[in-house]
């Protein structure tokens, strides 16, 4: 199982930005797929997840700025980011889930989730 993310970088506030995670190994679309970010001396929070059936949920920090979406076809999660402020500056975490039910896309839990990718920088500055 591996879980690759790309697309970070810097970006000006108001801006727009997709950072994507490549999965191998197994079938994204049967597990729950998540998107946390952490900055420094913070703790890990969720941003987005999505389940088996498509439904996605997303967390309070950035609901409303971000949209998750996945293409089973190219083994892909996408995480679009809709102005950016200098607070998301951030690594961003693809992670995914096997045993997956909607209790772990709501729970917005990083603890919910087994496999993990290395993570892409966005920094968000003027």
């Amino acid at each position: 199982v591996e879980l690759l993310e790309s697309g970070g970088g810097s970006v000006q506030p108001g801006g727009s930005l997709r950072v994507s995670c490549v999965v191998s190994g197994f079938t994204p679309s049967l597990y729950c797929m998540g998107w946390f970010r952490q900055a420094p001396a913070k703790e890990r929070e969720a941003v987005a997840a999505i389940d088996r059936d498509g439904r996605t949920s997303y967390g309070a920090s950035m609901k409303g700025r971000v949209t998750i979406s996945q293409d089973n076809a190219k083994r892909t999660l996408y995480l679009q980011i809709h102005n950016p402020k200098p607070e998301d500056t951030a690594m961003y975490y693809c992670a995914a889930e096997p045993q997956c039910a909607r209790p772990i896309i709501e729970s917005f839990s990083p603890h919910q989730y087994k496999h993990w990718g290395w993570g892409t920088q966005v920094t968000v500055s003027s």
